[in-house]
């Protein structure tokens, strides 16, 4: 038996068992839906091939994307709002990097020092996500979505077992979209 120790978002921490490693994901799935996270950021971020970020399943790590009234898309997290910023790959004396995609927004006094980068000049930010180079991993792909890179691939033919729930004894209406509620 696994035990996974999630943080709500309000702050509560909360232990969940797994019967086996092939539900992990799954796991964090479920709970991420709800804004919970089972980890802090690492310094520089989480790092996942480029080929996963089309379809990336932000819940994995307790975030939602959501469009701002101006039309940006966000990754909201912890009540923080990550930008999407495209990187260039360089290539010079000192330095080889390939292309990448990465999830940012500017440092607060309160973040902590190692999640804290500097760039040019005094700004600071912090890094939720970088997705460069690697190999892709359907671990990671949000269930039931066709990657942009292979749309035209045929369909997954792997079922998953529904979740048992007790039947509701009156009619529910339908959830809101979290996609579509306002990030705070």
């Amino acid at each position: 038996m696994l035990h996974i120790e999630f943080t709500t978002d309000l702050g509560a921490r909360v232990t969940v068992d797994v019967e086996n490693a092939t539900q992990l994901l799954d796991t964090q799935r479920q709970y991420g839906r709800l804004g919970w996270t089972s980890g802090d950021i690492p310094s520089g971020g989480y790092q996942f091939p480029l080929d996963n970020e089309s379809d990336f399943d932000w819940h994995l790590i307790g975030a939602r994307k959501w469009t701002s009234p101006d039309g940006e898309e966000l990754v909201i997290h912890k009540g923080h709002a990550y930008r999407r910023r495209e990187l260039e790959a360089v290539d010079s004396r000192k330095m080889k990097l390939p292309a990448a995609v990465k999830y940012s927004r500017g440092a607060k006094s309160t973040d902590p020092e190692h999640i804290r980068e500097k760039s040019d000049g005094e700004f600071e930010y912090v890094t939720l996500a970088i997705f460069r180079g690697g190999k892709r991993q359907e671990r990671y792909a949000t269930p039931n979505r066709p990657a942009a890179s292979t749309q035209n691939a045929p369909a997954q033919t792997t079922a998953r077992p529904a979740p048992t729930r007790p039947a509701p004894t009156q009619p529910r209406p339908a959830p809101a979209r979290a996609d579509d509620e306002p990030p705070f």
